[in-house]
C-alpha cells in the first residue's frame, strides 16, 4: 500500500510575535501622517515659527574692504571713514563676510553697498544684507564670535 503522509493543512495564524512588530509600524506610520498634516496645516495659514526679531536699538552701515596686505578695512558707509582693521587670521569674520559675498557674486550684484551691523533689544547681533536679503545672526556663532562684530558697534577712526 502506497499512501501518501497526510498532513493536517491549517491556515497560518500570526503569532504574538508579527503581530507585535506591526501594530508599532503602524502607529509610528500614524503618527508621521498626522505630523506632515500639521506642518502643512501651519505652512498654509501662514504660520512663522521663527522667533519674531526684536526691535532694532542700533544700526551701523559698514563696507568691508580687502587691503594689499590681506587684512580687511571696515569702513563707515555714512562717513566714508575707516573705523577698524582686522589683522590676522580673523576666521570667524572672513568666513561671515565670504558667505555674504558669495550670494552677492552669484546673484551678480556689485561690492559697493555696506551690510547692516543691527543690534537688537533683546542683545540679539545681525549682519544682514540688504542687496541680497541674506542675514546671518551672529549670537548664534556663540559670544566670543559675536563680540568681533560687536566691537565695530562704537569703532571710531581712531580704533586699531
Amino acid at each position: 500500500m502506497n499512501t501518501l503522509p497526510q498532513h493536517d493543512w491549517q491556515p497560518s495564524r500570526p503569532t504574538p510575535q508579527t503581530q507585535g512588530l506591526n501594530r508599532p509600524m503602524a502607529w509610528i506610520g500614524v503618527m508621521l501622517l498626522a505630523m506632515l498634516v500639521a506642518v502643512g496645516l501651519a505652512r498654509w495659514s501662514g504660520l512663522d515659527p521663527r522667533t519674531p526679531d526684536a526691535a532694532v536699538q542700533w544700526q551701523r552701515d559698514l563696507q568691508f574692504r580687502d587691503l594689499p596686505s590681506g587684512d580687511i578695512a571696515v569702513v563707515d558707509h555714512r562717513s566714508g571713514q575707516q573705523v577698524a582693521v582686522f589683522s590676522g587670521e580673523q576666521g570667524f569674520l572672513r568666513s561671515t563676510l565670504r558667505a555674504l559675498a558669495r550670494e552677492r557674486q552669484r546673484e551678480s550684484l556689485g561690492k559697493e553697498a555696506p551690510f547692516l551691523l543691527i543690534g537688537r533689544t533683546d542683545g540679539r547681533l545681525t549682519l544682514q544684507d540688504p542687496s541680497t536679503g541674506q542675514r546671518i545672526d551672529l549670537e548664534s556663532f556663540g559670544p566670543s564670535n559675536a563680540a568681533v562684530f560687536a566691537s565695530l558697534r562704537l569703532a571710531g577712526p581712531t580704533a586699531p
